[in-house]
């Protein structure tokens, strides 16, 4: 295969001549405007070339680059172009491929909401007779047609592309301000639909663009809307050739590469995954201006696509991630996705989950100027001893987080998630910590606030909000389980013993992250110990007893567990809903030990479960059960603890009630993780 000259006018054009190039097929590339040869991809910038020809200059330019085929991939509309190119291959010599975009046209003609005429005149015409506002999607070139209609300034805004010249020549018509749209195509259906109802538009006017001009996508918004379509047919064109035919001529190993593919693409699709920072301009990386630049669509919220709407792309708005992967399968025309993502990809983003649903092969990420590198650099201060957090739309113990840790970095929701939060530290005893709040970071208005938990616990935020906590007296508290009996309130609720629950936590084998419940909790003693070691997992104190779950309440409160949550009713009916547990105290069954262990681990059946047993009732329950259902491992110690008391001058050891205290679980590896 020798040269190949492409006349490209279309997405469909540069898409054939990459897919040439990519496998070595020499090609010359014709555009008419110089924003043509922009968005032509930068690999084949040495092999383009722009200006409008006459007939006579493209025998001349088929002649100079010694082509052996050539390609008429104008736009269906450009009727006198295709005429002078395939005239031009007559007197060259050459074969002449005319390259047709699909079309809908016929079938939504059909539709009543649907008015087709066969050219701008007739449109011009059918708008002196009809009123109403009018979105005029149909190019620059002949808008100058529309200003026959009276009041057209006023009922008729043009959408054209973005370039100096267009907006210039526009603005001569009379078509400025508010009645001028300049961006690039093609939209989606939802920045269509915005734009229909933000103009007021009853009529939308358009031609029939085909798939990869964004035809169907208008089709769908101005039913949204509740507009009307004033369509433009294509003029009638004597044959011509599909993308994969064309290929199949020029290239049969390309055309067999994308033989399955359900839309015709030059190159592998690619997704890109792009941290934005903060949201101002300024915080953009220059990979992500250039992912930008590049991208055929951008995909993300609302404050997002505000963010990058410079770049004048189609968009599509959402942050949920099966409504954003639903979108990209939906719409395989666009090649170049970006999904603007705040911040950084790689802290606290919805990247992960989105990767879980795509072929990760295929997607690119590239990271944000984070909210926390930020904010400490406006505080400055470093970062790389900072404890970081979220309890923005997620649950997090931050009270034990800024307990443990001198600095505390947290990402904060909206709508008083900023009082509750002080509330919740000044109820938990860090009320006098100090406290850094930032707001709309990186923006105009931004706002940055020192004070405490205390003092702000009034405070509303304003906006995207940020705090770091900053606690000198972190890492101070003993990190060990043995909490004396008396700093615990206890009231008239049963309480596992110090020495007892001592070993029965030793036996939990507990680790940061567990999630532990503790059934029959009574005063709380083992849940909050629990608490204190799973500092990043959950306990579930599970009690019958309204006393004594308020009891839990306050002690959890004395003890600063956030991550300690209470249930109240019976087991093991209270536990059907709660999370999976790793492990499970049973300190009190009810009679229901059986069931209780039944439920746990059909929850998980690698859950470790210790047993406190004192009554030979309760014994007995254990021993038949553990015969019924032995476990893997299995480990039953009787402990037998004596107290001092003083009497007058001496100390006497008066003896406390010997307990079981059982521990069995069904994980292989529970004897290697412990070293």
């Amino acid at each position: 295969m020798g040269k190949v000259v492409i006349f490209a006018g279309t997405s469909d054009g540069r898409e054939l001549a990459e897919l040439l190039h990519r496998h070595q097929i020499p090609v010359h590339v014709c555009v008419a405007t110089e924003y043509g040869e922009k968005v032509m991809s930068s690999e084949l910038a040495e092999f383009v070339s722009a200006g409008r020809l006459t007939c006579e200059e493209m025998v001349d330019l088929i002649g100079k680059e010694e082509a052996t085929e050539v390609v008429d991939a104008t736009h269906p509309y450009a009727v006198a172009v295709s005429e002078n190119i395939r005239e031009a291959c007559e007197k060259a010599g050459k074969p002449y491929l005319r390259m047709l975009r699909d079309s809908e046209g016929e079938e939504i003609s059909k539709n009543s909401d649907c008015v087709c005429v066969e050219s701008v005149d007739e449109a011009v015409e059918f708008l002196k007779k009809t009123p109403g506002k009018a979105l005029l999607a149909t190019g620059s070139k002949e808008l100058a047609k529309y200003t026959q209609v009276e009041g057209f300034a006023s009922r008729f805004t043009a959408r054209v592309l973005s370039t100096p010249e267009v907006v210039a020549s526009c603005q001569a018509l009379g078509f400025e301000g508010k009645n001028l749209i300049a961006m690039q195509g093609p939209f989606s259906e939802e920045l269509n639909t915005a734009m229909l109802k933000q103009t007021g538009a009853e009529w939308l006017g358009t031609k029939d663009s085909g798939k990869a001009g964004g035809f169907p996508e208008k089709v769908a918004a101005a039913k949204k809307a509740g507009a009307k379509l004033l369509l433009i047919r294509r003029p009638p064109e004597n044959g011509g050739l599909t993308f994969a035919q064309v290929l199949e001529i020029l290239c049969p190993e390309a055309a067999e590469e994308i033989k399955d593919i359900d839309v015709i693409s030059s190159e592998p699709r690619k997704i890109t995954l792009l941290g934005i920072g903060m949201g101002s301009e300024g915080q953009l990386t220059l990979d992500g201006i250039r992912a930008c630049q590049k991208a055929d669509v951008i995909i993300g919220a609302r404050r997002m696509l505000t963010a990058l709407e410079a770049f004048g792309k189609p968009t599509f708005q959402s942050y949920k991630n099966d409504e954003i992967l639903h979108f990209i399968h939906k719409h395989p025309e666009y090649h170049r996705v970006v999904i603007a993502l705040s911040g950084d990809v790689g802290f606290y983003s919805g990247a992960r989950k989105l990767l879980d649903g795509m072929d990760e092969s295929k997607v690119e990420l590239i990271c944000g100027i984070s909210s926390v590198v930020y904010f400490c650099s406006r505080l400055r201060m470093a970062w790389e001893d900072v404890k970081l957090v979220s309890v923005h739309g997620r649950s997090a113990n931050l009270a034990g987080a800024v307990r443990e840790n001198a600095k505390v970095f947290s990402l904060v929701g909206g709508n008083g998630a900023l009082s509750e939060i002080c509330a919740m530290l000044t109820e938990y005893g860090l009320g006098d910590v100090t406290m850094w709040v930032g707001e709309n970071l990186s923006y105009p208005d931004e706002s940055i606030r020192k004070g405490t938990p205390r003092e702000f616990q009034t405070e509303m935020s304003h906006g995207l909000c940020v705090i770091l906590l900053e606690n000198p007296e972190a890492g101070r508290h003993v990190v060990t389980h043995g909490i004396p009996d008396e700093a615990f309130l206890r009231e008239k609720a049963p309480m596992t013993k110090e020495e007892v629950r001592e070993g029965s936590l030793s036996k939990l084998r507990l680790t940061r992250r567990s999630v532990v419940y503790d059934v029959g909790a009574g005063t709380g003693s083992v849940s909050v110990e629990a608490a204190r070691i799973a500092v990043e997992g959950e306990v579930y104190a599970i009690e019958k007893k309204l006393p004594a779950a308020e009891l839990i309440r306050r002690n959890a409160r004395k003890f600063g567990t956030t991550n300690l949550h209470v249930v109240e009713g019976l087991a093991p009916e209270a536990m059907v809903d709660l999370p999976v547990p790793t492990h499970a105290f049973i300190g009190g069954s009810s009679g229901n030990l059986s069931a209780i262990c039944d439920l746990l681990r059909m929850k998980n059946p690698k859950v470790r479960i210790v047993v406190n047993a004192i009554a030979l009732e309760t014994i007995g329950e254990l021993m038949e059960y553990l015969k019924e259902h032995p476990p893997l491992h299995l480990d039953i110690v009787q402990v037998s603890a004596a107290k001092s008391r003083t009497l007058g001058n001496y100390h006497m050891m008066t003896g406390m009630n010997p307990v079981l205290i059982a521990s069995f679980d069904d994980d292989g590896d529970s004897e290697s993780d412990i070293y």
